[in-house]
Formats: C-alpha cells, structure tokens, sequence
C-alpha cells in the first residue's frame, strides 16, 4: 500500500451563475487562461438523475456549462454554470463549507488593481498576517469578492515565518 495515497490539490470546482462573466472576469482580474472546456454552452443542457445523484445536486439541476481555468502554477479551477430551482447566493467565510481561493502573488498591489479593474470587491487593503506564525517582514494578506460573490484572498509571505523553527514543512508559493 502507498503511503502517501494524495499528492495535493488538484482543482477546486466553482458553480458561477454565468460562466461567460466569469470567465471574463478571471482572465480579467486574475490572468487566468482557459485550458479546455468539457462542455460548452452551445451544447444543449446535460442533465440526469444518475448525474444529479453522482454529485450530490438538487434534483433537476442542468449542467450549461463546465471549463477548466488556470492561474498562474497553482490547482486549477473548474468553472460550471448550473442551473437548477433550489440555488443558493455565495456563502460568507463565516459559514461552512469551502471558505476562500487564496492566491499568492509578487505584487500584492498590482493584484489588488487588476482585480478591482476587472470588477472585484477588496474589503481592506494589505495588511500583516494575522497569525503569529506566519508573521515577518512584507507578509501581507487582503480579502476581496469576485462579482458572483465567491471570497478570494492575495497572500504574499516573501519572509521566513515563525513556523519554520518547528518543522521541516513549508507552505506552497509561487517559488516553491
């Protein structure tokens, strides 16, 4: 048996109310790319109760459409539009469930005006980390909201943080 069963995050799926918008709005406010579509929206609605049953959806939900998106080096994200009667706004961080998309980034700044250019919401300007344990010099963090509600978070930590006395395990970013 291997040990270590999982390797990391692969993708993360996002339900978006219009995949067109949002796609826009990632390639816009994130420089994110399209790397395939597994359905488009020129096909007719997908739909079954196998399907509806297989991922947990409310009955009679209508796959529009599905693409899988890249930004920067990180998991992907796979982008659905979906349809169905029982749908639900964006849930806040403070609610259960997946909470935010955190992005690491060079320039927390740059990022933060390219993403309100392409029509995000920042709720603060960067500040130090929170934790005591990921604090140092220029490690900064923000939240903000796309236009579909969905929480994002620009994180850049380029210090050592206090962690890294306790273990040999190091957090993921871009120059990993």
């Amino acid at each position: 048996m291997n040990s270590k069963p999982l390797r990391g995050i692969n993708h993360v799926g996002v339900t978006v109310p219009d995949i067109e918008a949002a796609t826009a709005f990632l390639i816009g406010g994130l420089g994110a790319q399209v790397i395939y579509e597994s359905h488009s929206p020129a096909q007719p609605p997908a739909g079954s109760p196998e399907l509806d049953q297989a991922l947990n959806l409310a009955p009679g939900t209508r796959l529009i459409a599905a693409r899988m998106i890249q930004i920067g080096t990180g998991p992907e994200i796979e982008l659905f539009e979906l349809k169905a009667d029982a749908q639900r706004e964006a849930s806040r961080p403070s609610d259960f469930g997946l909470q935010h998309l955190a992005f690491y980034v060079d320039d927390i700044e740059a990022a933060i005006e390219r993403f309100e250019a392409a029509g995000g919401k920042m709720f603060s300007r960067p500040n130090e980390i929170l934790f005591p344990e990921e604090q140092g010099e220029g490690n900064l963090y923000c939240y903000g909201q796309t236009p579909w509600g969905m929480m994002i978070e620009f994180i850049t930590f380029p210090s050592a943080m206090p962690y890294e006395r306790g273990t040999p395990l190091r957090r993921w970013h871009a120059n990993s």
